[in-house]
């Protein structure tokens, strides 16, 4: 089996107005396409796809293929809680060609089961139809608060082997990461904790969908394709989490591009400090620009 490779999941630009400023962030994913990424992710957790509506979503993907990016290097997340948006845009995106649609739960009520759980994604399936593939269920309890456990991924994927083709594991937790790996490992499984990807990837791993991608590229993808360890990104994760995530990639592509559009962000979350951002981008060059001549 091919690998899925390295996905940048790509940061969504704002203009003062609010808008998506469309330019910036096709040039940031040509960028990232031309220094090792294979695809990009749209509107995952990193590009807050939990608030990007639904027709900005289709102006976006039209104005990414319009602009020559083929639909088999485009990922799309769909972050939404109703089953009947979820299949919306969903389809939407599969009907554009997409090479895989990354699927989180529904995040709003917690404690649910994995029969409820389950029964959410049957009904977005049988909502697209058979339009539906390769789908990517999304673990980020993290951020969602629930957890897809391996029995669950065990059900999907044998209710639906032609459509649940793979998992990306955000959840950080390495034991988890090792039996889904071990038990699932025919399955495009993705590691989204970049400290965990290089071993993911020596155990089976396909791949990543990372946020690192946006401004690391090179670094990520050798540990994302060839399992190579990479000290140096490993602890600027650790640097990237003494902030909230997505403001802080957002941050790093502002200093790796000079263009301060990118340190807006949607409400609810909210920019950086100054010091917040001095501090990250001396990380950076402490780590990744002291190479020995």
């Amino acid at each position: 089996m091919a690998g899925f490779g390295l996905s940048v999941a790509l940061a969504t630009p704002f203009k003062s107005s609010g808008a998506i400023a469309a330019d910036v962030m096709l040039a940031q994913a040509k960028r990232c396409l031309a220094s090792g990424c294979e695809s990009v992710t749209l509107f995952g957790t990193t590009g807050e796809g939990a608030s990007v509506g639904t027709q900005e979503r289709e102006r976006i993907i039209d104005a990414f293929l319009a602009a020559g990016i083929k639909p088999s290097q485009i990922v799309v997340g769909v972050l939404v809680d109703a089953a009947e948006d979820a299949a919306h845009q969903m389809g939407q995106a599969l009907a554009k060609g997409v090479r895989n649609i990354l699927l989180a739960p529904p995040s709003y009520f917690k404690n649910v089961a994995d029969d409820g759980l389950f029964a959410w994604y049957a009904d977005v399936f049988a909502q697209v139809g058979d339009k539906a593939r390769d789908v990517l269920v999304y673990n980020i309890p993290s951020v969602t608060m629930v957890a897809l456990s391996i029995e669950l991924i065990g059900r999907l994927r044998s209710a639906f082997p032609s459509i649940v083709t793979g998992v990306k594991d955000s959840s950080g937790d390495w034991p988890y990461t090792e039996v889904l790996l071990r038990q699932h490992g025919d399955l495009i499984i993705l590691i989204g904790d970049e400290r965990h990807l290089a071993k993911g990837v020596r155990l089976g791993g396909q791949g990543a969908i990372s946020g690192m991608a946006n401004f690391a590229p090179l670094e990520v993808r050798a540990m994302a394709v060839d399992g190579k360890d990479d000290i140096r990104v490993e602890r600027f994760v650790a640097e990237l989490l003494k902030h909230p995530v997505t403001p802080a990639v957002k941050v790093m592509v502002a200093t790796m591009t000079g263009d301060e559009t990118w340190l807006a962000v949607r409400p609810p979350l909210t920019s950086i400090s100054a010091d917040g951002r001095r501090e990250l981008a001396a990380a950076f060059d402490s780590l990744f620009q002291t190479k020995a001549a």
